[in-house]
């Protein structure tokens, strides 16, 4: 089990979906760009089976932060998309409505 301690160590943001490319060296993942209000990262994400690119750019989603970078398939990622998964698929998350870029999630 996690504690509150271990949980809040974590940073959730709202980030927008910029930049949506195929991973050269993936099928199921993405390379994404996105805005966080104060910089452009990239990401990589394993939603290509779920969205096309077009589905994605644009979008407002909830980008955890402060994770250590970590190279995935020969591509760097610096945060992750939260996502949630079922029979159904993959479900990016996001706010119901458009909050400023880098507000943080509780």
């Amino acid at each position: 089990m996690a504690t509150i301690e271990d949980f809040k160590k974590l940073q959730f943001i709202i980030a927008q979906i910029k930049e949506v490319e195929p991973h050269p060296n993936a099928d199921k993942l993405y390379v994404i760009k996105v805005d966080t209000g104060t910089e452009v990262r990239q990401i990589v994400a394993g939603i290509r089976g779920s969205y096309s690119p077009e589905q994605l750019v644009g979008r407002r989603a909830v980008l955890v932060a402060n994770l250590d970078p970590a190279v995935i398939r020969g591509v760097e990622s610096q945060g992750m998309l939260l996502a949630a998964s079922d029979a159904s698929g993959i479900s990016v998350l996001g706010p119901d409505r458009d909050v400023l870029l880098g507000s943080t999630v509780k």
